[in-house]
C-alpha cells in the first residue's frame, strides 16, 4: 500500500483517533497534572476534554468522503455507518455529563478513558464488514465494559457484576469466534459479501448451520437476548449507574447495528422463514424464537422487580426481542430499508431514553449502590424536573404516544406487517409484541406510581442534582418528545443515508 493510501486510511479514522487522544489526554492531564486536585474538578475537566472529542469527531465526519471501502471491508465508511456512530457519540457524551456527579471512584482519569476506549470499540464495530476486525472491535467494546462494570470497588456487587459479566462475556466470545470460524472454513474469505457470495447455491448444510446457531449464540449473549441474559440484571444492578447506562445504551446500539450486518450479509441467502404455518429453515425462525422469549420473560420478569435497575434490566431484554422483530422484517427483500430504518430508529432512541432514565436513577441519590422503587416515593415534590424526566422516560419505553418509543413501535410494527403483505406471515408475531407491550405498560406505570401517588417519607430530603445534571436529563426528555412528535427529523436523514447503502 502507498503512503498515499495509508493517508486517505488515516484521513476516514480521524474520529476515532480524536477519541483515542482525548482518552490518552484524560489519562495524562488527570494523573501528571491534577491528581492532587478536588475530585469534582478533576470530573468536570475530563468530562470537558470527552466532550470536545465527541463534538469534534462529528463535526469531522461532515467532512470526510461519504463513500469508502479500506483494508478489503476491515473499515467502512458510509452514510448509515456515520449516522451510527454520531449516535454513538451522543449516547457517550450524555453519559459522560451523567458521570459528573457520581462518587464511586477515586480514578477518575482511568474511568473517563475506559468510556472512550469502549467508545473506539463500538465505532469500528459499526464501521467494519471484516471478520477479525468485528471481533477485535467486539472484545475492545467489551474489555471496556467489563472493568467500568467492577468500577466500584467500595461495592462487593460491583465487583460480582463485573465477574459475572466478564465470564458470560468470554463465553460469548468463544461462541462467536467458533461461528466465525467456521464461516471462514467454509468459504475462506473473512469479509461478509464475499462470504455470502461463496456460499450462494449451497443451501443450509450442517455446518453453515452450525455456525449460524453459533453466531447467534455469540451475538445473543451481548444483546442480552433470552436465553441469554443471565448477565444482564446483576451487571445492571452491580454497576456504577453511569457504566450501566453505556452498556444499555451504546452497547446494544452497536451490538445490533454489527449483528444485522453479519445476518444480512454474512448468511444472505440463508434467511427462512419465520410466517405463521409456513416455517423454513434458516436464521430468521432462530431469531423469532429468540425475540418471543425475550419480549415474554423480560417483560413478565420486570413484574416480580423491586430495584430500578433490575426492573431496567429486564426491560432492556425485552426491547431486545422488539429491535428483532426489526432485523427479521429486514430479511425480505421487499421490506429491507423499511426493516433498517425502523431498527436504527428504535436502538437510536432506545439509547436515548434508557440513558436517561439510568441518568434519573444517578441523580436521586449519586451515593447509593443502587436504588429501590420505594426510594422513587414522592419523587415528585422532591424533585419535580427529575420526575417529569423520569415520566417521559418511563412512558416512551412503554411505547405511550406522542413520545419516540410510540413512533419507534409503530414504525417497527408496520414494517413487519409490510414484510409479507399477501400471507401476512408475520402478523402473529406484531400482535404478540403488541400484547408484550401492554404488559409492561403495568411495570412502567408502578415507577410512575411511586413518584407521583406514594407519599415521601418524612426524613425524605429535597433533592438538587447539579445544573448539569438537570441540563442534560431535561435535553434528553425533550430530544425524547420531539422525535416522537416530529419523527421525520431522524428519518428523513436515516432514510436519506439507508438509501445511498442498499
Amino acid at each position: 500500500m502507498s503512503s498515499v493510501d495509508y493517508l486517505h486510511l488515516l484521513a476516514l479514522i480521524v474520529p476515532e483517533t480524536l477519541v483515542v487522544l482525548a482518552a490518552l489526554a484524560i489519562l495524562v492531564v488527570d494523573l501528571g497534572v491534577m491528581r492532587q486536585a478536588p475530585r469534582r474538578y478533576r470530573c468536570l475537566i475530563s468530562a470537558a476534554i470527552v466532550t470536545v472529542a465527541c463534538f469534534a469527531a462529528m463535526l469531522w465526519m461532515h467532512g470526510v468522503p461519504q463513500h469508502a471501502y479500506a483494508l478489503e471491508g476491515a473499515l467502512v465508511v458510509d452514510p448509515l455507518t456515520q449516522f451510527m456512530k454520531q449516535v454513538l457519540l451522543v449516547l457517550v457524551f450524555a453519559t459522560a455529563v451523567l458521570s459528573l456527579d457520581a462518587p464511586f471512584t477515586e480514578h477518575v482519569g482511568e474511568y473517563f478513558a475506559l468510556l472512550l476506549f469502549a467508545t473506539v470499540g463500538m465505532m469500528f464495530l459499526v464501521s467494519s464488514e471484516e471478520l477479525l476486525m468485528i471481533f477485535v472491535a467486539l472484545e475492545l467494546t467489551s474489555l471496556s465494559l467489563y472493568i467500568l462494570t467492577a468500577f466500584n470497588h467500595r461495592n462487593p456487587a460491583s465487583a460480582e457484576a463485573g465477574l459475572k459479566y466478564y465470564l458470560f462475556g468470554g463465553m460469548a466470545a468463544a461462541f462467536t469466534l467458533f461461528g466465525l470460524s467456521l464461516l471462514y472454513g467454509l468459504t475462506g474469505e473473512t469479509n461478509l459479501a464475499r462470504i455470502a457470495a461463496r456460499l450462494q447455491g449451497h443451501g443450509l448444510d450442517p455446518l453453515l448451520a452450525l455456525a449460524l446457531v453459533l453466531t447467534v449464540i455469540g451475538f445473543g449473549f451481548k444483546i442480552a437476548a433470552v436465553p441469554f441474559h443471565l448477565w444482564a440484571p446483576d451487571a445492571y444492578q452491580g454497576a456504577p449507574t453511569p457504566a450501566a447506562a453505556l452498556i444499555a445504551s451504546g452497547s446494544k446500539v452497536a451490538s445490533f447495528f454489527v449483528f444485522a450486518k453479519v445476518m444480512m450479509l454474512g448468511f444472505a441467502g440463508s434467511e427462512g422463514s419465520g410466517a405463521w404455518a409456513r416455517l423454513t429453515p434458516g436464521w430468521v425462525p432462530v431469531l423469532v424464537i429468540l425475540a418471543v422469549a425475550s419480549m415474554l420473560l423480560g417483560n413478565l420478569g420486570a413484574i416480580a422487580q423491586s430495584s430500578v435497575k433490575r426492573l431496567l434490566a429486564y426491560s432492556a431484554i425485552a426491547h431486545a426481542g422488539y429491535m428483532l422483530l426489526g432485523l427479521i422484517t429486514m430479511a425480505h427483500t421487499g421490506q429491507r430499508q423499511a426493516g433498517m430504518a425502523a431498527l436504527v430508529y428504535y436502538v437510536a432512541t432506545y439509547g436515548l431514553t434508557t440513558v436517561g432514565a439510568f441518568g434519573v436513577v444517578a441523580a436521586i441519590n449519586p451515593a447509593a449502590d443502587d436504588e429501590r422503587l420505594a426510594d422513587l416515593a414522592g419523587l415528585s415534590r422532591r424533585a419535580p424536573l427529575l420526575a417529569l424526566c423520569m415520566m417521559v422516560f418511563m412512558l416512551s419505553l412503554a411505547g405511550i404516544p406522542p413520545l419516540a418509543g410510540f413512533f419507534g413501535k409503530f414504525y417497527l410494527f408496520t414494517a413487519a406487517v409490510g414484510a409479507e403483505p399477501d400471507h401476512l406471515g408475520l402478523l402473529w408475531l406484531v400482535i404478540f409484541a403488541i400484547a408484550m407491550s401492554a404488559v409492561s405498560l403495568y411495570y412502567y406505570l408502578q415507577v410512575l406510581k411511586q413518584i407521583y401517588v406514594s407519599p415521601a417519607p418524612e426524613a425524605a430530603p429535597a433533592l438538587r442534582p447539579s445544573l448539569a445534571s438537570r441540563l442534560a436529563l431535561g435535553a434528553l426528555a425533550l430530544a425524547v418528545v420531539v422525535l416522537g412528535a416530529a419523527p421525520q427529523l431522524l428519518l428523513d436523514p436515516l432514510a436519506a443515508a439507508i438509501q445511498r447503502v442498499l
